[in-house]
């Protein structure tokens, strides 16, 4: 009996503690300007979602033409409270390293980000062949 207490008491350590051993040590300055970084990028979601209305209608409206007038005010209202969502968790949770360590929440991390035109691949594609 006292084996298997000694051996689950080992086998839990060894759970519990393995992955402390492994996580490469952090500069507290990097720690805090990231956890700034995560805040500020949240605060700055939250307040400028509003943006994302006119930007999904131009977008949407650029890549699928007139319907595009109709859908993108849509998809608009739908990433106006994503983004303003994800900005609201991301200043709540700024001194959590979730999801990876300090990274966005959202692609593009910012809304006046991801304005380009989609790349048109199909050509290239038919050259190839």
């Amino acid at each position: 009996m006292k084996k298997v207490l000694l051996l689950s008491a080992f086998l839990f350590a060894f759970v519990a503690l393995g992955p402390l051993s492994a996580h490469a040590e952090q500069k507290p300055e990097m720690i805090a300007e990231k956890m700034a970084i995560k805040l500020t990028r949240g605060v700055t979601n939250a307040v400028t979602s509003i943006v994302e209305l006119p930007k999904q209608t131009i977008l949407t409206g650029r890549d699928m033409g007139a319907v595009g007038y109709i859908i993108g005010p849509i998809k608009g209202v739908g990433m106006t409270f994503y983004r303003a969502l994800v900005g609201v968790t991301e200043t709540v949770f700024c001194m959590v390293p979730q999801p990876g360590y300090y990274d966005p929440m959202i692609d593009p991390e910012y809304v006046w980000q991801g304005w380009e035109p989609k790349r048109d691949t199909s050509q290239a594609i038919a050259e190839q062949k």
